[in-house]
């Protein structure tokens, strides 16, 4: 008989939910896609409820509910920071006990309340969490594994090994000394928004100078040989304040933190650029001591600084392991994977499947699809015009589309789990137009004119394009574009305007390489998503390029859409010319004049 697992993640940011039946991923989401409230914390009951219904089980069949984190050792965590910088956190203590004393000391009975059902809920440590839902579902039979995030309980970075089924921590480095914390603190302190700006820090990076890199390193952080850091907390409120900086850091930095929405400066660029070298340095050093651990030759990731995809890079070309597997979700978000596998293969010991060269996240392809016949039925209930593509004019039309410059919504398949839109929920360009970057962010993403795209690419001609040969499916490797496609490109300016710069044709694929020559890759082939490696085809059929823009399906500020309603609502609020939903096209210009309720902009702008 089968077993079913169901894993959960919440009440802090991302929460989502996950279930594994006999050891295999069946469904998982985060629970933003369904409320439509980025990075929803809240219990994911309809995550949940659509995990059920895609299996077909009801809760009473399921075997383990398993939590992705002991809250009572983050109690504790929160307790003695608390009672080490009395009274001075006092507020912040005041602020958080509510949802505790709500909430997250009593997960077992709001899981057995909202399913109705006794059923067993389980407990697993935070990075046990993240380590298992990048090491159980990699290609390896055996790997190191290093997790890096902000904090769980108290660990903020774990070093293990998985062999077989069997899983086990060899180190911990403990809160406050937190790689994770120091990113989001820069990423706070530059004027984004903790937990969701740090890719826009990173993105920012490399229009700036590394100039602080000392500084940091001098006054905030000591980085060991050994992986570890200390960080040097009388530069961070984060132990007693809601705030993560205060008035030393800034007197360190030359001045108070930049407001949200203001101007950038260059002070901001070269602050990017210098966390992100310590960054990756750090990171670097916990790989190679993770590689003396370990003695393994594969290495797994997880946690939110495996996001990083500039510092994987480098730990692909740099570091001393033969191969490298990312989690998709190697956010919290995952955590509730990584709970449901621990419980298959930890609780109920339960064999893992021997490799077969591939990993076993199907693509990350584990949300929501919707049939035509369900596509069909809204588009004809709200009289929205559409033309029924034949199946094999499909990826024809979207390519021609994309050949002249025009922008599509892409919706295709299982909607995809974790952070990035992989071609099931994706806005797709031409990435050799020069100005499709700035276009794409400010006309239809609604957000900073900096931020890069990525390009997807066919696998078997990524080598044509970029330094690098084989698969990253994910999007979570940077790799240099290739010297023969790059174009001269004027020096940086030592002003602010970033417009200058952004607007060079720096390659013959412009709208996809970064200022520093570098793409954040996506290689698509055949076997893992079909609809959308026609897409790719098509366009290099056309164009003679198996490469284009791929970006998230929404704007700033909002989850990636779920349903066919949620895209149809992106497209028509944005300059998106033409949307393709599982083979209806629906275009811009056919269609009835949208009426907005509200300023929806305004609702999302400080995202």
């Amino acid at each position: 008989m089968a077993i079913s697992i169901l894993g959960i993640s919440c009440f802090y940011h991302d929460a989502a939910a996950a279930l594994v039946v006999d050891g295999e991923p069946v469904a998982a989401a985060q629970e933003e896609r369904f409320t439509r409230v980025k990075h929803d914390p809240s219990f994911p009951a309809n995550a949940i409820l659509y995990c059920l219904e895609e299996a077909g089980i009801r809760p009473v069949d399921l075997d383990a509910v398993v939590f992705y984190d002991k809250p009572l050792l983050t109690f504790d965590r929160l307790l003695n920071s608390y009672l080490a910088v009395a009274p001075r956190g006092l507020r912040s203590w005041v602020h958080a006990m509510p949802r505790w004393l709500v909430q997250k000391l009593f997960v077992p009975r709001i899981v057995r309340d909202h399913l109705r059902t006794d059923v067993e809920v389980l407990f697993t440590k935070h990075h046990l969490s993240h380590a298992a839902s990048a090491f159980y579902l990699s290609p390896f039979d055996d790997a190191a594994i290093l997790t890096v995030d902000g904090v769980g309980e108290w660990a903020t970075a774990t070093i293990g090994v998985g062999d077989g089924r069997r899983l086990r921590l060899l180190a911990e480095l403990w809160f406050p000394d937190s790689l994770g914390l120091v990113y989001s603190a820069f990423t706070r302190f530059c004027g984004f928004k903790v937990n969701s700006g740090e890719y826009k820090l990173m993105g920012l990076a490399p229009y700036g100078e590394p100039r602080y890199v000392d500084v940091i390193l001098r006054e905030l952080v000591e980085l060991r040989d050994d992986g570890s850091l200390r960080l040097n907390t009388a530069y961070f409120d984060f132990l007693h304040s809601l705030h993560m900086t205060g008035e030393r850091f800034a007197r360190l930095f030359g001045g108070p933190p930049r407001a949200p929405e203001s101007r950038l400066t260059r002070r901001e660029m070269d602050l990017a650029a210098s966390i992100q070298v310590v960054t990756e340095r750090a990171m670097l050093n916990m790989v190679r001591h993770a590689h003396r651990l370990s003695g393994r030759r594969n290495l797994c990731l997880a946690g939110g600084v495996a996001l990083n995809c500039v510092a994987n890079g480098r730990i692909l070309r740099e570091g001393p392991f033969e191969r490298l597997w990312i989690q998709p979700a190697a956010g919290d978000a995952g955590g509730a994977l990584g709970a449901a596998l621990l419980g298959y293969h930890g609780y109920f010991r339960q064999p893992r499947a021997a490799s077969c060269g591939r990993d076993r996240q199907r693509g990350s392809y584990l949300g929501p699809a919707f049939s035509r016949e369900e596509i069909a039925a809204f588009l004809n209930t709200q009289s929205y015009p559409y033309h029924d593509l034949p199946e094999d004019k499909r990826a024809r039309t979207v390519a021609e589309f994309l050949a002249e410059g025009k922008v599509v919504g892409y919706f295709s398949g299982r909607m995809e789990y974790g952070p990035r839109a992989l071609g099931a929920r994706s806005i797709l360009g031409d990435p050799r137009r020069a100005d499709t970057q700035r276009a794409m962010n400010l006309k239809i993403k609604y957000r900073e004119s900096f931020r890069p795209f990525a390009p997807a690419v066919l696998t078997d001609r990524v080598s044509e394009f970029f330094a690098f040969s084989g698969e990253s499916p994910y999007m979570l490797i940077v790799a240099p574009v290739l010297e023969s496609r790059r174009r001269p490109r004027a020096l940086a300016t030592s002003g602010d305007d970033l417009l200058e710069l952004i607007n060079q044709r720096r390659s013959d694929i412009p709208a996809v390489t970064h200022w520093d020559y570098s793409a954040r890759l996506q290689t698509v082939d055949a076997e893992t998503h079909p609809a959308f490696h026609e897409v790719l085809c098509a366009f290099a059929s056309l164009t003679g390029y198996p490469v284009v823009v791929n970006t998230s399906f929404n704007v700033r500020g909002e989850p990636i859409v779920c349903t066919p309603e949620d895209a149809y609502r992106c497209f028509m609020r944005t300059e998106i010319d033409a949307l393709f939903l599982e083979g209806f096209w629906l275009l811009k210009n056919e269609q009835p004049p949208w009426r907005e309720t509200g300023d929806w902009r305004r609702e999302f702008a400080l995202d």
